[in-house]
């Protein structure tokens, strides 16, 4: 294992090397504007290396995931057309149906879906027949979305991701998954090489962005793991509750988001400079102490989320918890900048 992960480190290392001189050929590179605020232009190939190692790694290791084919056919749409919005500003409409389609495609071939939502009011298992699908298309094109709107500092993609992968590993593993688990730790390796030199380890000329086709093969990835961890088999390794808390920070960013552009009369989908990470930045950190105060959050409640399930607390105080810590940080998001204001007129005070 050992062996097979320090290989696919370094071939990881190696695509990166070579897609970058590729990416910078043909144009695929980001360029600052007003809302991207990094110098010079950064190939977008941390998304088309991961696939591709993933790709290669799930050819020679098929057994490893039930439907490997339809998945890695998944996830190389999706990194085609995350690539050719990278490229050409795909419209918001596009890539929805085709996020939407691949995940009717994954229920009907894999029969991985929504069926049941367990028993998160404390009143009984709910399952949801055919309104699964529909929850399922959403579920899918949240996630995806969630993970490629929380992609707008150094690091933090990368970061909460292996936070993610990580926790699934643990809850898989513990379940006796061990296929499963160290899928997600070869996902972890395969990452690595990415997040060192988009935090500019290796220099700034060196440094490459992750892009959309890769925080939607991330997103689709971690949903595909997901529901195939809560919805199939007798006793399936964690209940649909906690997959809530192993993507909450994302999540909680995307929903908040959403709901602030949709009272100001915007579309959910409009790019704009207020998520957490922005707004940690305006308070004074620096990307690298947004980085680690961002990832420690996540880990908090990934923590959580994989403590409940162990010790087998009530889905419904999971749940229950989850809302309000939705709802405190929804607020705090809200008010941020008169809570800042009255904190630094207190402290100034004193």
């Amino acid at each position: 294992m050992v062996l097979e992960l320090t290989f696919i480190l370094f071939s990881s290392f190696a695509i990166l090397f070579l897609m970058r001189k590729v990416a910078t050929r043909i144009g695929l590179v980001d360029r600052p504007n007003a809302r991207k605020m990094h110098q010079g232009a950064v190939p977008l190939v941390g998304g088309i290396s991961t696939s591709i190692v993933l790709a290669q790694f799930l050819t020679f290791r098929p057994d490893i995931i039930p439907h490997s084919q339809l998945f890695v056919v998944s996830i190389i749409i999706l990194t085609i057309v995350g690539a050719l919005d990278d490229k050409f500003d795909l419209s918001v409409k596009v890539r929805i149906i085709v996020q939407a389609t691949l995940s009717v495609v994954m229920m009907q071939v894999t029969g991985i879906e929504l069926h049941s939502l367990g028993n998160i009011l404390g009143t009984g298992t709910i399952n949801l027949g055919w309104f699964g699908s529909v929850i399922t298309v959403v579920a899918v094109i949240g996630a995806i979305n969630a993970f490629n709107m929380v992609d707008g500092i150094d690091g933090l993609l990368g970061g909460l991701s292996i936070v993610t992968f990580g926790a699934i590993a643990v809850l898989l593993n513990a379940n006796g998954q061990h296929e499963l688990s160290y899928l997600c730790l070869v996902i972890i390796t395969v990452m690595l090489p990415y997040i060192v030199m988009n935090l500019g380890i290796f220099g700034r000329k060196r440094k490459i962005f992750m892009g959309d086709a890769g925080s939607m093969m991330i997103g689709f990835t971690v949903i595909w793991l997901l529901l195939n961890s809560s919805q199939t088999g007798i006793s399936p390794p964690m209940r649909p509750v906690t997959a809530l808390w192993l993507i909450a920070v994302p999540l909680m960013d995307m929903a908040a988001i959403m709901l602030r552009r949709i009272k100001r009369g915007d579309s959910p989908f409009k790019p704009d400079r207020e998520h957490l990470h922005h707004i940690f930045q305006r308070l004074g950190l620096s990307s690298k102490q947004t980085l680690a105060v961002i990832c420690t959050i996540a880990m908090g409640f990934a923590a959580f989320g994989i403590f409940g399930e162990v010790a087998k607390i009530s889905e419904a105080i999971m749940l229950y918890t989850f809302i309000a810590c939705f709802i405190i940080y929804a607020t705090l998001l809200t008010y941020v900048w008169r809570i800042t204001s009255f904190l630094r007129k207190s402290l100034k005070s004193k």
